[in-house]
Formats: structure tokens, sequence, C-alpha cells
């Protein structure tokens, strides 16, 4: 067995301990924008957000169980009005809330477009908070890592618009119709 010099293990020592502090982190990826995140498609396949680099993206959490359901109609009718524009609606399906997404992903699919025709992207099912919550959605919610706002989310179908930079600009209520005037409004500005 090797014999270390006591400066050695002293100094071996205090890296392992301001790394395990957090004075000292070990590298990690730096998220700044939505386009940093790869997710999970829900035919799980990836599917790299870089690629909405230059549009306008709508981020809801959705549900097949859920009052706020029929949202679904609304979605549609406005990534299909305004695509080209250059919007794009990602959901992300979220079972948070009282067992309203029970469903696995052939499922969910399944659901939406059966009923809803849905056809805008949706991700994998994913949580949308607490100790599991997806990488993305803890972005989209805490301004010490989005660097406009922190948020919660409160229920089903809350939106998160963010910019061509995949920079946050707002966060909308769950109640809150996809195809409201101000949503409108910020798809067509500068355009």
């Amino acid at each position: 067995m090797k014999r270390y010099h006591s400066s050695m293990l002293t100094t071996i020592l205090m890296a392992f301990l301001l790394m395990n502090t957090g004075a000292v982190k070990a590298t990690e990826p730096a998220f700044t924008s939505l386009h940093d995140f790869v997710v999970e498609d829900i035919y799980g396949d990836e599917f790299d957000l870089a690629q909405l680099a230059g549009k306008k993206v709508m981020v809801v959490n959705t549900a097949s169980r859920c009052g706020l359901t029929p949202q679904y109609e609304e979605l549609e009718l406005l990534y299909r009005t305004y695509s080209e524009y250059g919007f794009v609606i990602i959901g992300f399906p979220a079972n948070n809330f009282m067992n309203q997404e029970p469903g696995t992903n052939e499922e969910i699919i399944a659901f939406c477009e059966e009923n809803y025709g849905v056809t805008f992207p949706m991700m994998s099912k994913v949580s949308v908070k607490g100790n599991d919550i997806a990488p993305v959605y803890e972005w989209l919610t805490k301004k010490e890592l989005n660097g406009k706002m922190d948020s919660r989310i409160t229920w089903n179908f809350q939106k998160f618009l963010l910019d061509e930079a995949g920079q946050l600009v707002d966060v909308l209520s769950p109640r809150q119709s996809p195809m409201s005037d101000e949503v409108v409004q910020w798809i067509t500005a500068s355009r």
C-alpha cells in the first residue's frame, strides 16, 4: 500500500469536501433556454428542442380526464392556424393532478388523435412538479434557472410562452383559453 504525504491527503480531502458541499460543483450542463433540452416524444424518440429555434412556443401540461381536456380542440386550432407564423405547441402529458392522466403514452396519443385530431408535437408523460419534476419543467418554473420568473404549476393545461430564442416570456393560467386575444396577439406580433 502506498503512503501519501499528509499535505496530499489534506488536498484530496479538501477537494472532496468542497465538491460535496456545493462550493465547487462538478461540471453540469447549463440550461439557458428551452433549446438546450432534449426530451422524449410520445413515441419514445428523442426530441431536440433546439429544432424550435426561431419559433414562438407554447408548452402545456395536458391530461385526458380533466375538466379542461376540451382545450385540446382549441390548442389544435391554434396550432393549425398559426404554425405558418412560426408557432408551435409542445404538449407534455402529466398525471400530477387527481390521477387525471393515468394512461400510457400509447393510450394518450390514441385519445388525443381520435377525440381531438391532435397533430402538434406531444411528448412522453412527465411529472411537472414535486421531487420527480422533469428538468424542462424545473427550468420553466424556477427564476434562478430561466432568468425570468418563478411560477407554480397549479393544474393541467398551464401554458408557458417562449420566444424565438427559447426564453420564457409569460405563464398563463390553466383556465385561460389557448385562443385568447392575448395569445393570438403575442403570436402575431412583429410578423
